[in-house]
């Protein structure tokens, strides 16, 4: 027992550590897009995005997973289903399961956003081909 506690409260600072941009693990997309994991695990995945402006996600769904944009700063386009949806600062957007969507940025300032995903939607993902 002695030593399951300091393992024990050590798991629970952990659990409870503030997270950031500047702790949390980042990757790039599409060449000069950032993402940073505020929260990853296996039943739920909150992102926080940022896309400098002219840029665009491809067109894709994801068969399982729901996901939310919420925009921070600056003006985003989801496309879903054909249709283009304009995002705000302090506004945000339900993408059901299967529902084609992209994010862009066809602004003139960076933007800003997180997309939270149940499940995770890294292994769900179906590119949708562009007609021409």
């Amino acid at each position: 027992m002695k030593l399951l506690l300091p393992l024990l409260m050590a798991a629970m600072a952990w659990a409870q550590a503030p997270v950031s941009t500047k702790t949390a693990e980042h990757y790039t997309w599409g060449g000069c897009c950032d993402g940073w994991y505020l929260v990853k695990n296996d039943k739920l995945n909150v992102i926080q995005e940022r896309m400098p402006p002219g840029t665009s996600e491809t067109l894709h769904r994801h068969l399982k997973a729901q996901q939310f944009f919420f925009v921070l700063k600056g003006e985003a386009t989801v496309e879903v289903n054909g249709k283009a949806v304009k995002l705000g600062p302090g506004q945000g957007l339900l993408v059901p399961p299967g529902t084609a969507h992209r994010m862009r940025n066809t602004s003139g300032e960076p933007l800003e956003f997180t997309v939270t995903s149940e499940p995770p939607s890294h292994d769900d993902r179906e590119e949708i081909p562009q007609s021409k």
